[in-house]
């Protein structure tokens, strides 16, 4: 049987948070271990103004791997496209849940009966929303309590810039009492915002209660490379 063609490029992406591929194609490894096939490695962020970025999020083209979220990935594969999961990373990133200045609530089970912001975005696939829902069902969870004892509120995000600003915005004007935030932006946008930490769900002795979009984040590939190129 006549071996499948090689491919001339090799594709990556991944989300702009810290993961093991943006490491290894920093250091010239992913570039340096395709060269002798004449395999090119590109970055689908750095690719031609042309390239379907979106990929990123639809897994539509075939030669590629993706590091990111797991919600675009399990939305992917919910709508038939045949990506895998090749590979898991843990690594962790700082996740709380904030309430406004002087608020008494200062552990999940003081959550109950609070009114959550949970914002909308207009897209495809509005995984920032579902980060907010699974970071208060784990913040809750380690309580022994779940969404249904809390009050969700919509939070539209159409006209503010910036992460996290909408929701910060409804603290702000006291239309919701908690807001979930994640990441290394989110201790600037706490700080500006004057918000305070309820609940550190970096620090909950559970890891399932810490499990979010980007944690784990798969390492993902379309079946299509797996069969002609294993």
């Amino acid at each position: 049987m006549t071996a499948a063609r090689l491919p001339e490029t090799l594709w990556f992406t991944r989300c702009p948070v810290p993961t093991a591929t943006g490491v290894a194609a920093d250091r010239g490894w992913l570039a340096a271990e395709f060269a002798p096939d004449g395999i090119a490695v590109r970055s689908l962020q750095d690719a031609d103004p042309g390239a379907d970025r979106a990929a990123h999020y639809t897994h539509d083209l075939p030669g590629l791997f993706r590091e990111g979220g797991n919600v675009p990935a399990l939305w992917a594969r919910s709508r038939g496209q045949d990506t895998r999961l090749v590979g898991l990373t843990w690594i962790e990133e700082r996740q709380a849940v904030l309430v406004a200045p002087g608020s008494p609530v200062r552990d999940a089970g003081a959550l109950r009966g609070l009114r959550l912001a949970v914002p909308r975005h207009d897209v495809p696939i509005d995984f920032w929303r579902a980060m907010a829902l699974r970071g208060f069902e784990g913040a809750l969870a380690s309580a022994g309590l779940g969404l249904d004892d809390a009050r969700l509120v919509d939070v539209p995000a159409a006209g503010h810039t910036g992460q996290w600003a909408a929701e910060l915005d409804a603290l702000r004007r006291g239309e919701v009492d908690a807001v979930y935030v994640k990441g290394a932006l989110a201790v600037e946008s706490a700080r500006r915002a004057g918000a305070e930490v309820a609940v550190e769900l970096d620090a909950l002795p559970d890891p399932a209660h810490r499990v979010n979009n980007g944690t784990p984040r798969p390492l993902t590939v379309h079946q299509d490379l797996l069969d002609r190129h294993p």
